[in-house]
């Protein structure tokens, strides 16, 4: 996939003024639009500079697109780094295009692709008719494992879009303190009332939803609720049997290795995932033999008379 510079595709400016990107893209799509400019050049070229307004003249999608800075350029190999779109408000925007179908798929890896209906990604919602009542925001959030399991009370800042008087993109930091509910799961949303966008007149503010997302675990990977361990253990462990202790997000317990156990056993210390009141979760601890290295003649010595006295072949069975 290749990064698609929409600055460049206006011909504007990175610190381009709103209405200087509403009045770019009128005088292309004036001269390029397919009734006006019949050659398939300019049809594609009209594309683009719609899926550019679509981004740029919303200023929570350009905020968001605004994030990945001036690194890329236009063509490049483009990958978004998970949950790029972390501490970001969304409050409205939607797809003001009549057939934003055709968006490329660079456009739809960022902000979701519509399919008739402006609901196209969760925290982007259509302008509507006029309500009193303040919009609902959306963010991502990432949290730890560790919260998860315990449950917490967290200070996190969003960054929430606007546009200054000179008509120009700004964002300011919006700190909340919220309880991060035990046993809460990846995609889950938690409901802030009234630390939405705010209201006209008397009317109150909207909501803030903020989805769940973790943060990579350097030892631990989670399925759900299911929390997964690699555990790497000698081959004596594994044959003769041991007693290990092993790490899981509430501290360390003690685990049995069966004897005779091979790489790639899975156990299970129940309840030991992110369980709620309601759901439980469990770990999984997978075996991985270790082999050590040979270095010294008597080691070598020890793995000969290994093979004397326990020949087998473990792809017995297995290949033809």
């Amino acid at each position: 996939m290749k990064f698609k510079d929409y600055y460049q595709a206006l011909g504007l400016k990175k610190d381009s003024s709103q209405d200087e990107i509403k009045r770019a893209y009128r005088k292309l799509a004036r001269k390029l639009h397919p009734d006006v400019n019949k050659s398939p050049e300019a049809e594609e070229k009209f594309k683009e500079i719609g899926e550019a307004y679509e981004v740029l003249q919303d200023p929570e999608k350009r905020a968001a697109y605004d994030k990945f800075g001036s690194n890329w350029q236009a063509g490049q190999d483009f990958k978004p780094p998970p949950n790029w779109d972390a501490g970001f408000e969304f409050s409205g925007g939607g797809f003001t295009q009549a057939d934003s179908s055709q968006f490329s798929d660079f456009f739809e890896s960022l902000f979701g692709k519509s399919s008739g209906s402006p609901h196209a990604r969760p925290g982007f919602h259509p302008h509507g008719s006029f309500h009193a009542r303040g919009q609902d925001v959306h963010a991502k959030i990432i949290i730890t494992l560790e919260d998860s399991y315990q449950g917490t009370q967290k200070t996190i800042t969003l960054s929430r879009p606007g546009v200054d008087q000179s008509g120009h993109v700004t964002t300011s930091p919006h700190t909340i303190t919220l309880s991060i509910p035990k046993g809460i799961i990846e995609g889950q949303q938690i409901r802030l009332e009234g630390q939405g966008a705010g209201g006209s007149g008397q009317a109150g503010n909207g909501d803030l939803f903020l989805e769940i997302a973790f943060a990579p675990h350097r030892i631990f990977t989670v399925n759900k609720r299911d929390i997964q361990l690699l555990l790497p253990v000698t081959p004596w462990e594994a044959a003769l049997g041991a007693t290990i202790p092993v790490p899981t997000l509430g501290g360390t317990v003690d685990l049995k290795i069966p004897p005779g156990s091979q790489s790639g056993k899975k156990m299970r210390l129940k309840g030991r995932g992110l369980s709620s009141a309601a759901q439980s979760g469990h770990q999984y601890v997978i075996l991985t033999i270790v082999t050590p290295e040979p270095v010294t003649e008597a080691q070598r010595k020890v793995y000969e008379e290994m093979a004397r006295l326990m020949p087998t072949n473990p792809r017995q069975g297995v290949f033809p």
